[in-house]
């Protein structure tokens, strides 16, 4: 097969682009009020609604948003950073892939793409075409992805920095003009001072630049820069002091769910007396029987002094067919509009 072909084959695979969904054009608060009359998921939702909602209203209260899996490819990437961009969450805990793969990679004015799950991944892989169910994304991009955060790693002084550090500086070089998409998540929450950690930040893109920036070095003799994920515990675990109290906004579970709720036991551990989380929701579709529910439900999780038990709620649903209900509701009732912005990026300025 000769290279025409095979570049028409792959231009043929990545036509349809995802397009994200927008909330401040949908109001669903209809559709969720109704499914609170209802049972089972249907009532969940509704619940965890009124649940996040009830975290919004909080005078000194933070928000944390925890990212697992890629519901921000499959459409749910511009909620995420319309929730930033109107005051509706203060900081976030994601895995690496969440905020490099997906948002960076799409601010560097690339594309994630409808595809097929039945389709040969070996015929994918001959096309450097990655999926992700039935989601497609092109390697060569990525890979150009990795080559930027590699650019970015060279430009910073040679010390350790945590992943917020880190990300704070990928939204700053996307605002001084790298971006090709504007108001991506990483830039939005530069822009509006919202932290964001990804404690297993090598775990992705980010990964490869990285490494790559370091084995460099290494070779011409040069100090490199380092991800610093104990700072991260301890800069999470200073937002969690600063405010009175804690609402946890969570998608999937793992280890960012798991490092939030850490922050509780850390402040402890420090001779600080905080408070559980306060409000807490998690969607997901784990199941709870092998002791996991990644990392835990939100009950059992009282039993580690992480999370209340009086307003929390399990979704136990496929996160990007609730997100944007949720998430849609809490912006049309206008909750945001009088609530004051945390900006927890300055307390590491």
């Amino acid at each position: 097969m000769n290279d025409q072909t095979t570049s028409n084959r792959k231009a043929e695979l990545l036509s349809t682009p995802v397009e994200h969904i927008d909330i401040t054009q949908i109001d669903a608060r209809p559709l969720v009020q109704a499914m609170s009359k209802m049972s089972f998921t249907s009532r969940d939702v509704a619940r965890a609604s009124e649940i996040y909602q009830m975290a919004l209203k909080e005078k000194d209260g933070a928000v944390f948003l925890t990212l697992a899996g890629s519901t921000s490819a499959g459409g749910c990437m511009h909620v995420y950073r319309d929730m930033v961009r109107f005051g509706m969450v203060d900081a976030i805990v994601s895995t690496g892939a969440s905020i490099v793969d997906m948002d960076f990679f799409e601010a560097l004015g690339f594309k994630h793409y409808q595809g097929d799950p039945t389709r040969d991944d070996n015929d994918l892989r001959s096309l450097y075409i990655d999926r992700i169910y039935d989601t497609y994304i092109d390697e060569e991009e990525l890979q150009a992805c990795d080559a930027t955060i590699y650019e970015i790693a060279n430009s910073l002084e040679p010390r350790p920095y945590s992943s917020r550090e880190f990300i704070k500086e990928m939204g700053k070089w996307l605002a001084e003009g790298g971006a090709k998409k504007p108001g991506s998540l990483v830039q939005e929450a530069y822009e509006r001072g919202v932290p964001i950690f990804c404690p297993a930040f090598t775990d992705s893109s980010a990964g490869f630049g990285l490494v790559k920036h370091q084995v460099d070095r290494m070779k011409e003799g040069k100090p490199y820069m380092t991800i610093d994920a104990i700072a991260d515990f301890r800069e999470l675990t200073e937002i969690k002091l600063k405010a009175a109290t804690s609402g946890l906004f969570m998608v999937g579970g793992g280890v960012p769910k798991n490092f939030v709720q850490d922050t509780v036991v850390c402040a402890e551990i420090l001779g600080h007396d905080a408070p559980m989380h306060k409000y807490a929701v998690q969607i997901t579709v784990a199941d709870v029987r092998d002791g996991a529910c990644s990392s835990s439900t939100l009950k059992e999780a009282a039993s580690w002094g992480k999370v209340q038990t009086v307003w929390e709620q399990m979704v136990f649903a496929e996160a990007t067919t609730v997100v944007p209900l949720i998430a849609s509701a809490a912006y049309h009732d206008g909750l945001h509009k009088d609530r004051e912005r945390r900006e927890y990026a300055k307390l590491f300025a």
